[in-house]
């Protein structure tokens, strides 16, 4: 048998010759999917059979990952390493959740078995160990290396600095981060030109967006990524459905932050059951008066305008078509709490709801009480009453692809702080870099982090097609589920210094716990999205 070192040399010249390999075993697998699927068919479909529903959905959105990666793989041996790693990995994956359940996907035991001599072979700790500290080029376009570079530079001078304080204190983001990113057009990307954004249309506006909330997210979630998602939903959801005086008033607002937005949609009782929600908006001679409780309001104190979607159909039989979205305008308040109120007697009380991680933005339960809204902010005017839920979802199926760029450029910085301690600290008498479980895992966290990011571009593609409402529903639960994993690695490779606050690394392992809670629970985003969706297409 050849010394570690020459064999790795040897198996990563092999990766480019095993991408027809990896195709295949990649095929293998979306059959063990497909037959899942078929049983899950027959046992009465994702609100019946909910944990193999939950299972399917997962294993779905990982092999979706895995395909958007062969193309990856073909630049280049370094690449198709990755490619033949993380497959080999998505596979190792999927066969575990199959172990001693092959009855309930109504799957043979020996379905994956053709797949052991490739997972054997780039799952070898040799190998990975070998890829320890190999990230992998982006391969992007001129034109996104100086987005990304813009932005990267902006995260390190800008966000890294604050990042902390902004989570230790649970403080504001401070208006300069707002000031400076408005004058980089960081809220104008998906807003067309003649609107006052920098929006070009198709597949630059996509990538361009996920590149910059990548950067802004490596430097902080919670002052830097999130910023942008907000308006980024608010604009979506005024081109499908809002006017054009409604889009003349607000977008070039929204573009250079003149105005910033939150969104306030969930309920107390009602997340992302959106059908129930109970939130009214009365008609009154003039415009409308909302009445009820939302929660989980993010930057509802500091933003300008609420994004609101309310039950203008008292009757709760219409469910989702009872509901309509309202622009409804407010003063800023305070971060700790807010009251407000309008000279009709309308009330808006906002209450903080403190959290373990994502700080900077805030989070709260607001109560309204005969707030008055213009008849003007009726999102599409008469024509956009009944239509808010589809209004929300044009602009939470971009949110969700933003989400996952946000997960990946948290998981950037993860990797990053602990590739660099790695290297520094010392354990009986090396860096632990140099020893093999080290390797292993910051060469695994590197697979998942390339792997989601591609699927992320490729994701970006197909929405400026007008397509991907499925794959960017896969893209959000794989890759906020990897972030879970790769920033508790991240923190393990620190020892006793990852549990620590004087190090990042806490804040990005509470940070990346979010993710797979907001922008559409995981559990919800699986059975009524993504295996619902599989289930139809059987």
């Amino acid at each position: 048998m050849p010394p570690p070192a020459v064999l790795v040399t040897n198996l990563v010249s092999m990766a480019e010759h095993d991408l027809i390999a990896a195709a295949n075993v990649l095929e293998l697998a979306q059959r063990v999917v497909r037959q899942g699927t078929a049983t899950l068919v027959s046992s009465g479909g994702p609100d019946v059979a909910q944990a193999l529903a939950y299972d399917l959905a997962h294993a779905a959105a990982a092999l979706e990952a895995a395909r958007s990666m062969l193309d990856y793989g073909a630049f280049g041996d370094t690449e198709a390493a990755l490619t033949c790693a993380f497959i080999a990995d998505v596979v190792g994956e999927l066969a575990s959740r199959l172990f001693g359940r092959e009855a309930t996907w109504g799957i043979d035991p020996t379905a994956l078995d053709e797949a052991r001599p490739f997972c054997g072979l780039y799952r070898d700790p040799v190998f990975l160990a070998g890829l320890a500290g190999e990230e992998g080029p982006r391969h992007l376009d001129d034109d996104f290396e100086l987005v990304q570079d813009t932005f990267r530079r902006f995260a390190d001078q800008k966000l890294k600095p604050i990042a902390e304080h902004i989570h230790r204190h649970n403080a504001d983001i401070p208006e300069d981060i707002i000031s400076g990113l408005a004058d980089m057009g960081a809220f104008g990307l998906s807003i067309p030109e003649e609107y006052g954004g920098y929006g070009s249309g198709g597949e630059s506006e996509y990538i361009a967006m996920v590149v910059a909330t990548e950067e802004l997210s490596r430097g902080s979630i919670g002052a830097g990524g999130s910023l942008i998602t907000r308006p980024e939903i608010l604009t979506r959801a005024l081109l499908k459905g809002g006017t054009e005086a409604q889009k003349l008033e607000w977008l070039p607002k929204l573009a250079t932050a003149e105005v910033m937005n939150a969104v306030a949609v969930t309920e107390p009782d009602y997340g992302s059951d959106v059908a129930g929600l109970t939130v009214a908006a009365t008609e009154v001679e003039d415009g409308w008066l909302i009445t009820g409780v939302k929660t989980w309001c993010t930057f509802a104190a500091r933003a300008d305008v609420l994004m609101l979607l309310a039950r203008t159909n008292p009757d709760r039989s219409t469910a989702h078509r009872g509901l309509s979205m309202f622009i409804v305008p407010k003063d800023r308040g305070d971060g700790h709490g807010f009251v407000l109120s309008q000279p009709g007697g309308g009330k808006m009380e906002g209450r903080p709801i403190d959290t373990i991680g994502y700080r900077g933005m805030h989070s709260y339960e607001i109560a309204f009480d005969a707030w008055k809204v213009d008849a003007a902010n009726l999102v599409g005017g008469t024509d956009g009453l009944g239509k808010g839920f589809y209004l929300q979802m044009a602009g939470f199926e971009n949110g969700r692809l933003q989400t996952a760029a946000r997960a990946v450029g948290l998981m950037q910085a993860a990797y990053e702080a602990s590739y660099g301690y790695a290297q520094d600290r010392k354990v009986f008498g090396q860096p632990i870099v140099d020893f093999q479980l080290t390797q292993v895992k910051l060469a695994r966290m590197a697979v998942t982090i390339q792997a989601s990011r591609q699927a992320s571009y490729a994701v970006a593609r197909l929405m400026a097609k007008g397509e991907g409402a499925l794959e960017a529903a896969m893209v959000k639960a794989y890759v906020c589920k990897a972030a879970e994993w790769v920033t508790r690695e991240a923190m393990q490779i620190h020892g006793g210094m990852g549990y620590a606050e004087e190090y990042d690394v806490s804040r990005y392992f509470v940070d990346a716990r979010v993710l797979s809670i907001f922008e559409g629970a995981d559990e919800t985003l699986c059975l009524k999205v993504i295996a619902r969706r599989m289930a139809e297409t059987a």
